[in-house]
């Protein structure tokens, strides 16, 4: 199953990506305690772990909804044909994308908005494609909503120095700029209504301009969190930032607030990168969080 309906909005979880990124559980989450990983090995391999390699799972896919008669994307992915000279496991990527996103019924020219939770390398790819030599919007007739904090922190006529170094090398010129200059893009602060079950709030730490989208419809409730969760691991460890994290105390303090309302509301919590069934409802469990039930969706590890 890769669909699912709350309220009046449908969730299609569309594939691009599964399996190792190729860091261990200690590089990836410095802060995590080990015993978590070694005591939840069980229930965290095939889906977030490979025991084997001691790498860490994770899934590059794009959440599609329909809400209101329009068709929206919440991140892109890593995208086709990208030079990523610091991250070469997303370097030059061949995948079938936009085949999947066609099975699910959507032609590039059907998407009406696309959501970027934030402009890292691994969720703004598929906003442009290579056509011959140039860039440009994979989805000609979309509005792209991008957070402005972001949008500034990226660019880099601005010399921001991230914490991510290079990793982010190439992604503004290739994925963010193409469809600026072609005039597809709103560039949001604070927070901003796309229609009366969908809110996009800032929610600051992983990157500067990091956001989340709130869906509430009729009794259903929902977050799509983008990065503040790469693992269920930081559900039971909400402390526990990824190293990828801008700014580690800010990120801490939005996780918690979002997983408290999560928690308070009954609202499944949508990572952009969980694999398994890919969200889950979370429960408050002392200071911290535990997962109470997982989504419906079919785990990539039992697909035929």
């Amino acid at each position: 199953m890769d669909h699912i309906t709350l309220g009046n909005i449908s969730i299609i979880r569309v594939w691009e990506y599964f399996g190792s990124v190729d860091m261990a559980p200690d590089a990836f989450f410095p802060e995590s305690p080990k015993h978590v990983w070694d005591d939840g090995a069980s229930w965290l391999t095939p889906h977030f772990l490979d025991a084997g390699t001691n790498t860490v799972n994770s899934a590059i896919q794009t959440w599609l909804l329909r809400s209101e008669g329009r068709t929206i994307l919440v991140d892109t992915g890593v995208g086709n044909h990208k030079e990523r000279p610091y991250a070469p496991v997303w370097s030059h990527l061949r995948t079938d994308f936009l085949t999947n996103l066609a099975r699910a019924g959507v032609e590039p020219e059907d998407v009406d908005i696309v959501i970027n939770t934030h402009l890292h390398i691994d969720h703004v790819g598929w906003n442009t494609y290579l056509d011959g030599r140039q860039w440009v919007p994979t989805f000609p007739n979309a509005t792209y909503l991008m957070p402005k904090d972001d949008f500034d922190f990226w660019n880099p006529e601005n010399g921001h120095k991230p914490l991510l170094g290079r990793g982010n090398q190439n992604v503004f010129e290739d994925s963010v700029a193409p469809v600026h200059q072609a005039g597809r893009t709103l560039l949001w602060e604070n927070s901003h209504r796309i229609d009366a079950g969908l809110r996009l709030d800032a929610a600051p730490g992983h990157t500067p301009g990091s956001s989340v989208l709130t869906l509430t419809s009729g009794a259903d409730r929902a977050v799509f969190v983008g990065d503040l969760l790469h693992s269920p691991v930081q559900i039971l460890e909400p402390d526990a930032n990824s190293c990828f994290c801008e700014d580690p105390a800010g990120a801490r303090t939005t996780r918690r607030k979002v997983l408290g309302w999560a928690a308070d509301n009954n609202a499944l919590v949508i990572p952009a990168h969980l694999g398994g069934h890919g969200a889950a409802e979370v429960v408050r469990e002392g200071d911290k969080f535990a997962v109470k039930g997982w989504a419906p969706f079919a785990p990539y590890t039992e697909r035929a």
